[in-house]
């Protein structure tokens, strides 16, 4: 199977999305995670503290976001020298936001303290000894569950329930330019709701008006996972909650807000 090299391709003023982004709801509407991480890759680019760690990420999804081009407007909210917030906004041609990232930035140091005991690794295995695995529920051949190969310690994409994966990346964000652990991470956070799924795909969609991911270090890597569970709260409402890791151990977590109703 031929996959697209990259999930966006750059146009004049904005980004084209590839059949990579396409999500499991709706053959014409993406998935979150791309965009999640092209939202990053922006407020980066926006942020004035060079080589600074970007250590909280808040989205805000308004509406679906479709397969096809983007655009997207960066402003630096609080400037500073040693922190500052940028605020970065996805659109279609009609200007409309659908998506809208608030991004923390700190300048880094060498010399700053770490942990001196290491917690116990979050997943149970390491990607080699892990069960390789694609999800069955998306209708598109070539979709979002292409863009990455998925490694499971525990659990499953296919069945309910808590679950942990390690992925890699197969392909870039931006057409012409390498993928970065971080943009790696944003386009694989979103699917923790995905990976822990409680109700049937076929059932019931889940769909989260949110993603909050916060950091403690960076990831680094060829490899980046995450140990995810959902809840349900009984009355249409459910959280999505995820250790997020790398090789090494640990480097934060996520949590997601789902909208719940029967399909």
């Amino acid at each position: 199977m031929e996959l697209p090299a990259a999930l966006y391709e750059p146009t004049d003023d904005g980004f084209r999305a590839t059949a990579l982004t396409i999500g499991p709801w709706d053959t014409g509407l993406q998935h979150a995670g791309p965009p999640a991480a092209l939202l990053l890759r922006e407020a980066e680019r926006a942020g004035a503290i060079e080589g600074g760690q970007t250590v909280r990420m808040a989205y805000d999804i308004f509406a679906p976001v479709p397969v096809g081009e983007v655009f997207l407007r960066s402003s630096v909210v609080r400037p500073g020298r040693r922190i500052e917030l940028v605020e970065t906004v996805l659109t279609a041609a009609d200007e409309r936001p659908l998506m809208r990232l608030s991004a923390w930035r700190m300048r880094t140091r060498a010399d700053g303290a770490a942990s001196e005991v290491p917690a116990e690794h979050p997943a149970a295995a390491a990607p080699d000894d892990s069960r390789e695995e694609v999800a069955a529920f998306f209708t598109a051949d070539v979709a979002y569950h292409r863009a990455l190969d998925w490694r499971f310690p525990t659990g499953s994409f296919n069945s309910p329930g808590p679950a942990s994966a390690w992925t890699r990346p197969r392909c870039t964000l931006v057409a012409g330019e390498p993928m970065t652990p971080l943009q790696h991470l944003l386009v694989m956070a979103d699917a923790a709701s995905g990976i822990s799924a409680q109700l049937d795909w076929t059932q019931a969609t889940f769909a989260n008006v949110d993603l909050l991911v916060s950091l403690h270090r960076a990831p680094r890597g060829e490899w980046l996972g995450m140990d995810a569970v959902t809840t349900l709260g009984g009355t249409g409402a459910a959280q999505c909650t995820a250790v997020l890791f790398d090789a090494d151990g640990a480097i934060g977590r996520s949590a997601q807000s789902l909208f719940v109703e029967p399909r």
